[in-house]
């Protein structure tokens, strides 16, 4: 675990976060305070609602829930309490990649947690009440309660709370859906991927409100700073939790350990470029069947390229090779409804559609992740898996032209450009075979 804490890339030339103290403290000079001692002010009153409902609130219904939250949440000798009843405390401002530092104390049989994105939730309960052993609360807090059965990370790793009485003191790092918590110092969650509660279907939502929940008896919150993490900082937290056996496919100086469109790509400032005006697809010198690949891109305005998965080396990747995967600025007015659902970014172009909004602002560096295992790919882009498909089960086709690559099982990794200067770094690669 030492190794994931040293690697992340930190403000004010830290460790990511230091402990909180026992008692009342100033802000971290690179963490922000969510509460100020003293009032309610940043945040607001909103029930356990469904995210995407929030724009239909009704200016009244708003007002109730401010009054309702002015009458159980009181600031009490600098901290916030709740008396176990009532709507949630919820931010002002929303989030997305985070570091979240929160203290809080409660009482026997009470049962609260924290929502992130506007969505439940790291878990806090009593664990000593027998009457919710069959639930898991003897198991400890911090999990991602409402994972589904099994999943990693629904249940502590272990039982990390303090007695009643004591104050309790959380840190949690989410960036994307990749959730890791501390419970008192102790890892209770390690990068498990929080579930959409609303919807099962579709991955985290890119960025919510943090919400604080509570019902069933009093509990106190002290302590409260967030950092909203840069892209650099993310994209290297994510790398070091995917450490392992990984090969580096690109030395950062040349095209060396490279083939195919060799002329039409360059090296700049340690990445590979497609030239501007020039594509194709460049390819590794080896074959893969199953593997893993993990890289960083950057898109420039409307830019194009692709992933090649299995490419045999010649003609379109899309259609000869198992599949292209997308790397696509699908944000760009150039694409403005002119899109099959099957062509945005991280799609297996033509066949299967990812999920979308997970992109990063054009410019900035994002990492992706993409395992092939026989006929499937997932593709997991800044902490969120935005596709996990079966090609063999694909039986329609964008424009009912059919991919008869599709079920490749060994071929070329490379890049299939599109004229436009997308530039790759970072990128590895391991057998899965």
């Amino acid at each position: 675990m030492l190794r994931y804490l040293m690697s992340v890339v930190v403000l004010c030339g830290l460790l990511i976060c230091a402990p909180l103290a026992s008692q009342a403290v100033d802000p971290p000079s690179c963490l922000a305070p969510l509460f100020n001692g003293e009032d309610l002010s940043g945040w607001h009153g909103r029930p356990h609602l469904d995210p995407r409902k929030w724009s239909e609130v009704t200016d009244d219904q708003k007002r109730a829930w401010n009054e309702d939250m002015a009458e159980h949440w009181k600031v009490v000798d600098g901290a916030l309490v709740n008396d176990g009843h009532g709507v949630y405390l919820t931010t002002d401002k929303e989030y997305g990649d985070i570091e979240l530092l929160i203290e809080y104390k409660t009482v026997p049989r009470a049962d609260s947690g924290i929502y992130l994105r506007g969505t439940p939730q790291v878990q806090i309960w009593d664990y000593t009440d027998e009457s919710k052993f069959k639930l898991g609360a003897d198991k400890g807090s911090g999990g991602l309660w409402n994972n589904s059965p099994g999943a990693p990370g629904k249940d502590p790793l272990v039982l990390a709370d303090r007695p009643f009485g004591q104050w309790n003191q959380f840190r949690i790092v989410q960036v994307g859906a990749r959730t890791s918590v501390w419970l008192n110092d102790r890892l209770v969650v390690d990068y498990a991927i929080m579930e959409n509660y609303w919807d099962r279907d579709r991955p985290l939502f890119p960025r919510g409100s943090i919400q604080l929940q509570t019902h069933g008896g009093e509990i106190q919150w002290r302590n409260i700073f967030v950092r909203e993490l840069t892209a650099e900082e993310s994209n290297a937290w994510l790398r070091a939790h995917d450490a392992g056996d990984f090969s580096p496919l690109f030395n950062g100086r040349d095209l060396t350990g490279w083939a195919g469109a060799v002329d039409n790509y360059e090296v700049v400032d340690g990445a590979i470029q497609c030239k501007p005006g020039h594509g194709g697809v460049l390819h590794t010198t080896d074959e893969y069947g199953d593997f893993e690949v993990k890289l960083e891109f950057q898109l420039p305005p409307g830019g194009n390229n692709g992933l090649a998965i299995r490419y045999p080396g010649q003609g379109d990747a899309a259609y000869t090779g198992m599949c292209e995967l997308q790397v696509l600025d699908n944000t760009s007015e150039r694409y403005k409804d002119k899109l099959d659902p099957r062509q945005y970014h991280g799609s297996a172009y033509g066949m299967i559609a990812a999920h979308r909004g997970y992109l990063r602002p054009v410019g900035q560096w994002n990492y992706q992740k993409v395992t092939v295992q026989g006929s499937k790919v997932r593709v997991e882009l800044n902490g969120t898996v935005i596709l996990d498909g079966d090609l063999s089960q694909v039986t329609e086709f964008m424009a009912n032209r059919p991919h008869p690559g599709k079920d490749r099982t060994k071929g070329y990794f490379g890049f299939a450009g599109h004229n436009d200067p997308v530039r790759f770094r970072n990128i590895e690669i391991r057998s899965l075979d």
